[in-house]
């Protein structure tokens, strides 16, 4: 129970030290992003550079594709992009799934890289839903949804005790993000979820902030899991419960954006 404390304390020092930190670097006018350069890398890729069009693997609109395990790009966060791009292009985090990004991020510059975020974090806030259904037919497993809204909003308990905390402690409602740090995984692709899930678990994935989706996936189960993708999938940003309407990521409006 006391890690979990610190755990939720840790989520919300995370974004408020980046939160200022990010829109302080923004406002001082030391950041550039040009949407049109970002767009023509997303659609056409950087041939000299071995980069090939994001497109190919995420679709037109950056919302990723089950079928290949691509996540949604569309508006997950410009922080968040920028830092996985660049963790790709460090090694600081492999990809598990098609073994590219690694290769396809050291293509690309750091302006390249802040470009591209800006371009997919440009579009709107509205969705292509995981197929959950269809994924069930071809024989994928599929969790039960509001058993992982139950984990999702409240965490979970195992013989009395709390062994994971609620997503919604560092994503916010029904995991629609806290920029700059935390991405929007409401609405993610089902597959991708439960990838990243494992990959946290087993620490095969461990680029995230203090160690927190580690200490969180740590206790899951497959089941658990299953049932968590299962409801983010589909999770809207806003319901009748809780109407508020989320826009792109504000620290945008603070940047020099160019076209």
């Amino acid at each position: 129970m006391r890690m979990l404390s610190k755990l939720a304390m840790a989520c919300w020092c995370a974004v408020a030290m980046l939160a200022f930190s990010s829109a302080s670097f923004a406002e001082a006018g030391e950041v550039t992003v040009n949407v049109t350069n970002g767009k023509n890398i997303y659609e056409n890729g950087k041939p000299d550079a071995g980069v090939p069009a994001c497109a190919t693997c995420h679709g037109d609109q950056a919302m990723g594709m089950d079928a290949m395990g691509s996540p949604r790009l569309a508006s997950i966060g410009y922080s968040y992009i920028v830092k996985q791009l660049t963790n790709f292009a460090e090694d600081k985090r492999t990809d598990n799934i098609m073994m590219q990004m690694n290769t396809i991020a050291k293509g690309l510059s750091e302006q390249d890289r802040r470009d591209l975020a800006a371009y997919e974090n440009s579009f709107p806030r509205s969705s292509e839903l995981s197929d959950l259904k269809a994924l069930k037919e071809d024989g994928t497993a599929v969790g039960i949804a509001y058993k992982g809204e139950e984990i999702v909003k409240y965490g979970l308990e195992r013989n009395g005790e709390k062994v994971a905390s609620a997503c919604v402690t560092c994503h916010q409602y029904n995991g629609r993000g806290a920029a700059p740090i935390y991405p929007k995984i409401g609405e993610q692709k089902y597959t991708y979820l439960v990838s990243q899930l494992k990959a946290w678990r087993s620490a095969e994935r461990k680029n995230d902030p203090m160690g927190q989706m580690r200490e969180v996936a740590k206790n899951l189960t497959d089941d658990d899991i299953n049932n968590v993708a299962a409801y983010l999938s589909q999770a809207p940003d806003s319901t009748p419960g809780n109407g508020m309407q989320v826009s792109n990521e504000p620290v945008l409006k603070h940047m020099n954006v160019v076209h």
